[in-house]
């Protein structure tokens, strides 16, 4: 389905399925006040965790999620899986993460009324072992994914109810628009990733300034 440059795709959904579904566990069955929204997994992140932008540490640590990762069918030796035994830290992982467990030391208090999510479960990598997010395909291999992916966003987002909608990067935000935000409260925050310049200059404080701004937190 994926040509090159795309020479590996890799479903956290699949070999780290069991420490997903214990992430699942942490949804509120009540409903959800706020969804935030990525794009798709890194390679340090969800890509061995299986939790969205899953830095080891905080999936470890703070969510206390213990699952045993398996390897992908088909193995970039650029970017091997190892599960939580993964030396390397998801940088955007680890700001996300960081500033929820700062405002919640407990995440039962975060989980009460959020949840993470992306909104495309695979991971894309080109021979050289560079990240190939969804938006860079060509348009032929990206409409069959955008069409499941959007069944999928409009399954939680019924599922979940949220008041507030909030996109982790304009794309994740402009995916909410498109298939949930009408009669929602649609907002956005800065991504977190260390390639963003204005995030590599206090991101937690800009996020919750927004979200703040916003009305999402007060």
């Amino acid at each position: 389905m994926f040509a090159p440059p795309v020479t590996h795709v890799y479903n956290p959904l699949d070999y780290a399925w069991k420490n997903h579904e214990q992430y699942l566990r942490w949804m509120n069955p009540r409903g959800t006040r706020v969804l935030f929204l990525g794009m798709n997994p890194g390679p340090w992140g969800m890509a061995q965790t299986g939790v969205p932008f899953g830095q080891v540490a905080a999936v470890r640590d703070w969510l206390r999620i213990d699952g045993p990762v398996e390897k992908p069918a088909h193995e970039h030796p650029k970017r091997p899986v190892e599960g939580l035994g993964c030396q390397r830290s998801e940088v955007s992982g680890e700001r996300l993460w960081g500033l929820f467990r700062s405002r919640f030391p407990d995440p039962a208090d975060f989980f009460a009324e959020h949840f993470v999510a992306n909104y495309c479960p695979l991971v894309f990598m080109e021979d050289s072992g560079r990240n190939r997010t969804p938006d860079k395909l060509p348009a032929s291999e990206r409409a069959p994914l955008v069409a499941a992916c959007d069944e999928h966003l409009k399954t939680l987002v019924t599922a979940l109810d949220p008041e507030w909608l909030v996109g982790i990067g304009a794309y994740a935000e402009a995916c909410l628009e498109r298939v949930a935000g009408e009669g929602r409260k649609t907002t956005r925050i800065l991504h977190p990733s260390p390639a963003s310049p204005a995030a590599n200059r206090g991101w937690a404080e800009a996020a919750t300034g927004q979200l703040q701004a916003a009305g999402v937190w007060k």
